[in-house]
C-alpha cells in the first residue's frame, strides 16, 4: 500500500510503499476512504508532540470499509463501513477505564500517533475504538466528525449550559461545535485572528450572533468560551470575557505556554478546564446528534500525495472548515466541498 510516513520530527511526510499490515485478534483492516487532517497531526508532525512512535503513519480522523476481521472480532463485519478517532487503545481495567474517564487511561493508545494511521491505503484497528457512522454522511463528510466533531462536542458539554458561548478560533472543530450550539438556541460569539475576514464571514454563515477579532471583548459577558487556537494568551482573554461563574475551556491537545494574568480575573468563580481525548461514550453520543442538528461540514478535498501542502495550509490558517485526504482511486472531485 501507499501511505505518507512522518520518519524525523519537525520534518515532512514522505510517501512510500508499505507493506499491507493483517488484523490481530479483535483488530479490523480497513480500506481507507478518507482521512481527515486534524490540528493534532500538525502538532505530531511539527514535534510539539513527542511521545509517539516513529516512523508513525498519521491521521486519525478515518473513514473506511472493513477488508478483513481478526480472530475473536464480533462487533464488524467484510463490507462494514466505519470512523476510527484518535482514542485508539485503553486498558480497560484502570481507575480511569472503569470509572468512565478511559480518556484518562494512563496505558492509552492513540491512533495516528502510537498506532499507524489513515494517511494511507488501509490502516488497522480495534474493533472496540471504531464508530459506526450515520448513513446521512458520505465519506467526505463524516471524516471531520471524528475529531473536530467529536472534541468540540466534548468542549460543548464541559462548557456546560449557558446560553452565550464564546468560541475562539474558527476551524475545523469550531465549525462544527458552532452548529451544535445554534441547534441548541445558544448565542454563538466567535473570536478570529485580527484581519481573517474569510474566516469571520464563515461565522456568520454559520449563524454567529457577534464575530470580532481575539483581543476584542463581546458586546455582553460571555457565560463559557471554548478555545479552539493553541494560543495561551487566548486563556487570558477568555477570562476577560466570561461572566463570574463562567468556564473557559482548552480544547486542544497542545497550547503555548499560558502568561501570568492577575487572581481577580479568575477569582469570581470562574473556571479554567481541559480536554483531554474523547471517550467512546461522547463519539456515540455525537454521531447520534449530528444528523438532527443536522451537522453539515465543510471541507477542502487534498489527494493523499498532497498531504504536506494539506498540513502546511492549515498551519498558515488557510483551510476553511476541514481539509481530507483521499488516496489513490478514491476520487475527491466527486465530493461536494460547501
Amino acid at each position: 500500500m501507499q501511505a505518507m510516513i512522518l520518519r524525523k520530527r519537525g520534518g515532512k511526510l514522505e510517501m512510500s510503499d508499505l507493506p499491507i499490515e493483517q488484523p490481530g485478534p479483535e483488530e479490523v483492516l480497513l480500506r481507507v476512504h478518507a482521512c481527515g487532517v486534524c490540528r493534532t497531526d500538525l502538532h505530531v508532525v511539527d514535534g510539539e508532540l513527542m511521545h509517539g512512535k516513529l516512523p508513525v503513519v498519521p491521521g486519525h480522523e478515518i473513514v473506511g470499509t472493513v477488508v478483513a476481521c481478526g480472530r475473536g472480532v464480533r462487533s464488524y463485519r467484510t463490507g462494514d463501513r466505519v470512523g476510527v478517532p484518535w482514542l485508539g487503545f485503553t486498558c480497560g481495567a484502570c481507575d480511569y477505564c472503569v470509572s468512565g474517564h478511559e480518556n484518562l487511561c494512563d496505558n492509552a493508545r492513540f491512533t495516528g500517533y502510537d498506532i499507524d494511521g489513515g494517511y494511507a491505503e488501509y490502516a488497522v484497528a480495534h474493533q472496540r475504538y471504531c464508530l459506526p457512522l450515520p448513513p446521512e454522511y458520505d465519506d467526505a463528510s463524516a471524516a471531520p466528525l471524528l475529531c473536530a466533531g467529536l472534541i468540540g462536542y466534548r468542549s460543548l458539554v464541559m462548557a456546560g449550559e449557558g446560553g452565550r458561548l464564546g468560541i475562539y478560533g474558527f476551524g475545523a472543530a469550531a465549525h462544527i461545535v458552532a452548529q451544535v450550539a445554534r441547534y441548541q438556541g445558544r448565542d454563538v460569539n466567535v473570536f478570529t485572528r485580527a484581519g481573517d475576514e474569510a474566516a469571520q464571514a464563515f461565522a456568520r454563515e454559520l449563524g454567529a450572533a457577534w464575530v470580532g477579532d481575539s483581543n476584542t471583548a463581546p458586546p455582553v459577558p460571555l457565560d463559557s468560551a471554548i478555545i479552539f487556537a493553541p494560543v495561551g494568551a487566548l486563556v487570558v482573554a477568555a477570562l476577560r470575557a466570561v461572566r463570574k461563574g463562567g468556564t473557559v475551556v482548552c480544547a486542544g491537545i497542545h497550547m503555548s505556554e499560558i502568561p501570568a494574568f492577575p487572581y481577580e480575573l479568575l477569582w469570581g468563580e470562574r473556571t479554567i478546564r481541559s480536554v483531554a481525548n474523547l471517550t467512546r461514550k461522547d463519539g456515540l453520543d455525537f454521531l447520534a446528534l449530528a444528523p438532527r442538528v443536522p451537522v453539515r461540514t465543510s471541507i477542502e478535498p487534498f489527494e493523499l500525495a498532497d498531504a504536506n501542502e494539506a498540513l502546511g495550509r492549515l498551519r498558515e490558517g488557510r483551510i476553511q472548515g476541514a481539509a481530507v485526504l483521499f488516496p489513490p482511486g478514491m476520487n475527491p472531485s466527486r465530493y461536494d466541498t460547501g
